[in-house]
């Protein structure tokens, strides 16, 4: 077999799945002796030490005081703690919500270092909140002090699905003013710095790994109810995005035959009878025209009949489409992404109810339902955890050739 073939192929992307899970596992610990992150990984010792020597080489990791990392074991002799080198670079996180885009930056021990929001009429923006964004970015390194050379990349989020052979937005339904637009590619000629796109929902699963609720789990499914519904599936530890990149777009399976229209165009849509807006507009004509999402929360909260019974009962077709996820994925987690105490522990009772009567005891009984640690910022986390995590892992951030030629 001649060199380079598929065997060397396959140690080169083994070596670069170990590599991750060393990136991984250091920085979800801050900082961790090399015998601590082999616990973690279950990579040999000397795997470990040959990965570390490789990333200290880089200028990525370096060497800190002796002592016990956060989670090491008591007893015996402490090992070298090993940590990011903060100086090696830093990134950059923007998350765009239907009505704002939100900035970040970050060091790549994750340490933020300044945010910025902005509100925003991002559907219907389109390449103009491609520019408030990098107004954005450039008003924040200089607030930071941060030369624009020390970017590694920047990670960003948008509230629809993206189409990962080709770039674009993939659904004009959902957001119109983005019809035709590679916001990846846009976004690259604005900055003149290397973007990563991705949807809101599996960025809010990334954060809820690196930083959040999911920390130390390999198999969760993260579940956003706002104004959609999606979910970010994250399966051994790594991102699943499916064929074209719409993998978790739970809100668009049909729940209630000949239900209302959906915005996708078809009926009876799980975002039609479980989101917000869907939720609110149920209770309005009982409430007034002026009750609101903050209003429904609120009064769920003070046990109000009405509010509490719609959320409750949303919890409760969320859970039955998730239980089928639940079966075929079996995960150990379902995060709920949302504001801590904002009123939604109906919406998981909801949750928790449709998963113990629909989903496989077995697949039940394996899985935990619990509240986001990261509420809003979840997408915003989960795009500078897509840059710090996966920055140095080709396998996770393909640049496909139909839209590399576009940089040129």
């Amino acid at each position: 077999m001649e060199s380079g073939g598929p065997t060397s192929s396959a140690l080169r992307s083994l070596r670069e799945r170990n590599r991750q899970q060393v990136i991984d596992a250091l920085r979800r610990e801050g900082s961790a002796s090399r015998a601590h992150i082999a616990r973690m990984t279950g990579l040999s010792r000397a795997t470990v030490s040959s990965l570390v020597a490789d990333l200290c080489a880089e200028g990525l990791v370096v060497e800190g005081r002796s002592g016990h990392s956060r989670s090491g074991t008591q007893g015996g002799r402490p090992g070298v703690l090993l940590t990011f080198e903060p100086l090696a670079g830093v990134a950059v996180g923007i998350d765009f919500g239907h009505g704002h885009a939100r900035v970040a930056v970050a060091d790549l021990s994750s340490r933020v270092l300044g945010e910025q929001r902005r509100e925003l009429d991002v559907d219907a923006a389109g390449p103009s909140a491609l520019d408030t964004a990098v107004e954005l970015v450039d008003a924040l390194l200089e607030e930071t002090n941060t030369d624009r050379d020390r970017v590694v990349a920047v990670g960003m989020g948008l509230p629809g699905p993206i189409d990962r052979a080709t770039g674009v937005v993939g659904s004009s339904m959902i957001l119109p003013g983005w019809t035709g637009v590679r916001p990846a590619v846009e976004l690259e000629r604005r900055l003149g710095l290397p973007v990563q796109l991705d949807n809101d929902a599996n960025l809010g699963a990334l954060g809820e790994l690196a930083y959040g609720a999911a920390r130390g789990a390999t198999d969760i499914v993260y579940i956003k109810v706002a104004s959609g519904i999606g979910a970010g599936l994250i399966l051994g530890g790594r991102l699943h995005r499916g064929a074209t990149g719409i993998a978790g777009e739970i809100g668009h399976v049909m729940v209630v035959a000949d239900g209302a229209v959906c915005r996708c165009g078809n009926r009876g849509c799980l975002e039609t009878v479980a989101s917000r807006p869907a939720l609110v507009e149920l209770l309005r004509p009982s409430y007034g025209e002026g009750f609101g999402v903050a209003d429904m929360l609120a009064a769920a909260t003070a046990g109000d009949v009405g509010p509490r019974r719609a959320v409750t009962d949303a919890g409760r077709a969320v859970g039955r489409v998730l239980a089928d996820l639940v079966n075929c994925l079996n995960p150990s987690l379902v995060v709920i992404g949302c504001e801590p105490n904002e009123g939604t522990a109906p919406l998981l009772d909801g949750v928790r109810e449709s998963l113990g009567r629909y989903a496989l005891p077995a697949a039940a009984e394996a899985v935990s339902v619990v509240p986001g640690e990261l509420g809003e910022r979840a997408e915003l986390l989960g795009a500078l955890a897509l840059v710090i995590s996966h920055n140095h892992d080709p396998s996770s951030t393909p640049e496909p050739s139909s839209y590399k030629e576009e940089l040129r």
